[in-house]
């Protein structure tokens, strides 16, 4: 009997350390990141009741430290009334915090009894100074590396209150400490800490002569309420979400009980999905049951509390795809509301200096039989057909704002920049002045229009729109327009070809059609069609899923290009049917030249 007794204690028994000090050194080495012990000591000034914290970055004797003072309850007291350092000392992993915490004291954070030896991480020597009930003020002594520590009486002049732990000196990798790093980490690190606590903490930064105050780091975007309860049978999980624009940047942080475990829960395999990863969120998801890795505190263990989070958190990831789905397609419709107006504009400008008789912009209204329609009225016809806000903008004008008013002259065109005229006819001619933000200018202007080259006639040389008359011989003619404001002078040129060769012009009346189109998406992935046009619809209808739209989506002025140069291809098989493909390129060559240059 005593024999199976003995062999079954060989091969059971408990575990047990076989090298002490390796283990400390182990565990003071295991923080990996020295912000977060700045943190682990605020957090232990924020159990001890403070309500001021200044955290002093600083140089002394030509060494850099580290001070973390409070006003809170000090360390707690031997039977003497001494701070018991002691205790602090020889009781690593022992931590009277998580005996509170059994007892059902809440607001403390502390558990594994291990976060002041993470001064290893910090710096050299840490100096933990704390007042006894007897008034007189006590340090402990504690060197990287040095099994040892040291408790003694420090003279004061005055009676000191709280705590004051000091690391000193910096390790030389991280002297480059600022306070407004410090400042920023604890605001995202403590920041429902913060809130709770209402301690007040302040960074002075003696090297930089400046000083912050710690606020709780706010979230951009809005604020999304009703979402579901996120429950499991080992608490609630609280969720503060916000829906912003999506840019890379934005994460949503995983908490416990106000202490920031991870920058960003997509960290986490579980979560490395929509929403979380989607870049359209900013906020907390705070689970007080989480159980965690004590060493570094940034780990999660994946036990049944963690699977209980990821159960609890589907409802919620469901409604939050749907939330983030609705403002993807708003911000699509935004954007090619936008796009829509630019390219607009863009063309609009175009067609200023092209042959009008050329670019018909697919259908335009004409009123009337036989009447000829300027290009500045063929552009103003297009856009008001694709945009009806603007014709009651324009009968209705809303007073001016500040940006409205046209500055200075800068610029200057002739409408339209080139025509072909018949021998012996008149044409009017335009000048269009601009400023720098291409507002029109049209007070203080002074004109001189002249015939550069070849022959005619022109009348009101000296108005904004003259007439030009054909000679009776077909010729190549330049016009060209000087306008001065002050001392200011612009000039411009204008084409005009001389012919006796143009065909009769059609009297047969035309009905009112549509103007410029619109455009509307098509996902046809892996087919080779990039846009083709719908004329019952008037829309062109673009291939979003076309591998050059997905590169061109990217950025939104690569985008933009790659639309109005789907128009312009549009436009140029709808404006010459029957062109030789050499010729339909030179065409398209033109009309991106002219229209790129105003896609702004």
């Amino acid at each position: 009997m005593a024999g199976q007794t003995q062999k079954a204690a060989e091969r059971s028994g408990k575990l047990r350390i076989g090298d002490d000090w390796h283990a400390i050194t182990i565990i003071a080495l295991s923080q990996s990141n020295p912000l977060k012990a700045v943190a682990e000591f605020v957090e232990n000034s924020i159990d001890a009741g403070a309500r001021e914290i200044t955290i002093t970055r600083g140089r002394e004797r030509g060494e850099h430290y580290l001070l973390i003072a409070d006003d809170g309850a000090g360390i707690s007291k031997d039977r003497d009334g001494r701070p018991d350092f002691r205790f602090v000392a020889t009781h690593i992993c022992d931590s009277m915090k998580r005996r509170l915490k059994a007892e059902g004291v809440q607001g403390i954070q502390g558990e594994f009894g291990i976060g002041l030896l993470s001064f290893w991480t910090v710096g050299e020597v840490l100096t933990l100074t704390s007042v006894g009930t007897d008034g007189k003020t006590y340090e402990m002594q504690m060197r990287k590396g040095d099994p040892s520590y040291l408790v003694q009486q420090r003279r004061s002049l005055f009676p000191e209150h709280g705590t004051r732990l000091k690391v000193a000196p910096l390790l030389p990798g991280i002297r480059q400490f600022s306070g407004e790093k410090i400042q920023w980490y604890l605001a995202s690190e403590l920041r429902d800490r913060i809130r709770q606590s209402g301690v007040e903490i302040r960074v002075v930064d003696r090297s930089a002569r400046k000083e912050f105050k710690v606020e709780p780091r706010a979230f951009a975007g809005r604020l999304l309420h009703q979402l579901p309860m996120a429950e499991s049978a080992y608490g609630e999980v609280y969720l503060e979400l916000y829906l912003t624009d999506s840019e890379p940047g934005n994460r949503v942080g995983l908490y416990r009980s106000g202490t920031r475990i991870l920058e960003d829960i997509a960290e986490l395999e579980a979560f490395a999905h929509e929403p979380w990863n989607s870049g359209w969120l900013q906020g907390i998801v705070d689970v007080a049951f989480l159980n965690l890795t004590p060493a570094t505190r940034t780990g999660v263990i994946r036990d049944v509390a963690f699977a209980a989070l990821v159960e609890a958190l589907q409802p919620v990831e469901a409604r939050l795809i749907g939330i983030i789905e609705e403002q993807r397609r708003a911000e699509e419709d935004r954007a090619s509301h936008q796009i829509l107006r630019t390219i607009q504009k863009a063309f609009r400008e175009a067609l200023l200096a092209l042959p009008a008789e050329e670019y018909d912009w697919f259908d335009i209204h004409v009123k009337g039989p036989g009447r000829n329609v300027t290009a500045d009225e063929t552009a103003e016809l297009a856009i008001a057909e694709a945009d009806p806000e603007r014709d009651q903008t324009d009968q209705a004008p809303a007073q001016k704002q500040f940006f409205d008013y046209a500055g200075p002259l800068h610029s200057v065109r002739i409408a339209p920049g080139s025509c072909v005229l018949p021998v012996t006819e008149a044409r009017d001619f335009r000048a269009i002045c601009r400023d720098r933000g291409r507002h029109a200018v049209e007070e203080g202007l002074g004109y001189r229009w002249a015939i550069i080259e070849g022959r005619g006639e022109i009348t009101n040389g000296e108005g904004e729109i003259i007439t030009y008359s054909a000679p009776s011989e077909p010729g190549l003619i330049r016009l060209g327009v000087k306008v001065t404001q002050r001392d200011i002078v612009c000039e411009a040129e204008a084409l005009v070809t001389v012919t006796d060769s143009l065909l009769p012009e059609i009297k047969e009346p035309v009905v009112a059609k549509h103007g410029l189109p619109g455009y509307t998406f098509e996902r046809a992935s892996g087919q080779l069609w990039r846009s083709h046009f719908d004329r019952e619809k008037n829309v062109i209808v673009i291939n979003n899923g076309h591998r050059d739209f997905v590169y061109a989506s990217r950025t939104r002025a690569l985008k933009l290009r790659y639309i109005s140069r789907l128009f312009a291809k549009e436009l140029v098989l709808g404006n010459f049917p029957g062109l030789a493909v050499e010729q339909l390129l030179e065409r398209l060559i033109e009309l991106t030249l002219y229209t790129e240059e105003n896609l702004k």
